[in-house]
Order: C-alpha cells, then structure tokens, then sequence
C-alpha cells in the first residue's frame, strides 16, 4: 500500500507534537506556545487536503474555541497551567465533539494518577544524583505544580485513533 504524504503527515503530526509537549512539561514546566499554535493552524489544513467535509472542519474548530473558553476559565482560577490550557484548545479539533467527554475523563483519570505518583515521590527522599539533574528536582519540589501536559498528551494519544481526522486519512 502506498502511503501519500498528506496522510503520513496527519498520521504522525498530531503523535509528534503531543510527545513533545509530554516531554517538554517534564523537563521545564511549560509547554511553547509554538506546539499549540502549530496544531490549530496545520488541523484545518490537513483535514482540508484529506477531504474533510467544510462544515465537520468548522465545528471542530468550533471545539477548539469552546475547550479554549472552558480551559480559560480554568487558568484564570488557578487550576491549570497557561500551556495546559492552550494545548487542550488546540487538541480539541483534532478530536472533535464525539470525544470531547472522554478526553476530559482520560485526561482527569491520566492527571490524577500522574498527581499522585508526584505526590508520593515529593515524600520521599530525593537521591542526590537526582537532585543534581533540574529537571528531577523541579518534579519533587512541592512548591512546584504538576507537568498536566503529559495528562492530556496521553488522553490525546489514546483517543487520536478514533477521531474523523484519523479515518479520514486511513480511509477506515
């Protein structure tokens, strides 16, 4: 089966970003602006070269607005980072209405286990070649908050296969 570029590049540009912003939230706490800008802007794009009908492309851009509101909100009481904020808005197109209710599940069920097991580690001790490595030490400082990128990074992985983008580029 020969693979088009298009389809390659909507199979594996939502996966590469999301890995990314996961990576970069553990390793300094915030996720670029860059990730979530790039995601808003190539959705349209490739789900209109993979013959996405205008009005589905437009109601998931609907999502995303709506999801930016909500998240919003969220950031201005102090519940989410900034980023996290901006990279949920910018996830939601790619999955669109019919998920948006388990990516929120996923994502809390993902954040909260991810906040426990931080928890947790923050009781215990921290060795001191891990304490030499920033990143390692900004993970167990209590003061610090907790890298939720990897939360909706994952519930954005795990959902990506059942969303129109994705069978429309597979053809399923």
């Amino acid at each position: 089966m020969i693979v088009s570029l298009l389809t390659l590049a909507t199979l594996s540009f939502f996966p590469a970003l999301m890995a990314f912003s996961a990576s970069s939230d553990i390793f300094s706490m915030k996720i670029s602006n860059r990730v979530s800008i790039a995601l808003a802007v190539f959705y349209p794009a490739l789900a209109l070269g993979l013959g996405v009908p205008l009005p589905a492309i437009l109601a998931n851009l609907a999502c995303g607005a709506a999801m930016l509101c909500l998240t919003f909100l969220l950031f201005t009481r102090g519940w989410i980072g900034g980023g996290d904020a901006k990279l949920a808005a910018a996830t939601a197109p790619w999955l669109g209405w019919a998920l948006m209710l388990d990516y929120g599940l996923l994502a809390s069920i993902a954040g909260g286990a991810l906040t426990l097991a931080i928890v947790l580690a923050r009781r215990a001790p921290l060795p001191a070649w891990a304490a030499r490595l920033a990143w390692i030490a900004r993970l167990h400082d209590p003061d610090n908050g907790v890298p939720y990128g990897v939360a909706l990074a994952a519930a954005g992985l795990a959902l990506y296969p059942s969303s129109h983008i994705w069978r429309a580029a597979t053809g399923l």
